[in-house]
């Protein structure tokens, strides 16, 4: 990872609603002790107070930083985080605090 994709990773982070959708996700996968368990996005936009168009809005930048990947099964929209990505940001910003 470079730095240049560090910080966009930083920067779909930076936004308020984006984090919490970004934790709403990596909650649902660590409760389930499983890294290939999903979050249904439609459960997401129950327990967030924003629309479904700023939803999908966010869930986009989301992806485009490739912290999360998402896919439909039948009617459901469902959002995984992208294994490992957390971890890469994590190493290479201490790397280049030591």
């Amino acid at each position: 990872m470079d730095i240049k994709q560090a910080a966009k990773i930083l920067k779909a982070l930076s936004h308020p609603n984006r984090l919490e959708i970004y934790l709403s996700i990596a909650r649902g996968q660590q409760e389930s002790f499983a890294a290939d368990e999903c979050c249904v996005v439609s459960a997401l936009m129950g327990n967030l107070k924003i629309g479904a168009p700023t939803v999908s809005h966010h869930l986009k930048e989301l992806v485009n930083a490739g912290l999360i990947v998402t896919e439909r099964q039948g009617k459901f929209l469902i959002a995984r985080l992208v294994p490992g990505t957390w971890e890469k940001v994590n190493k290479l910003l201490l790397g280049q605090v030591r």
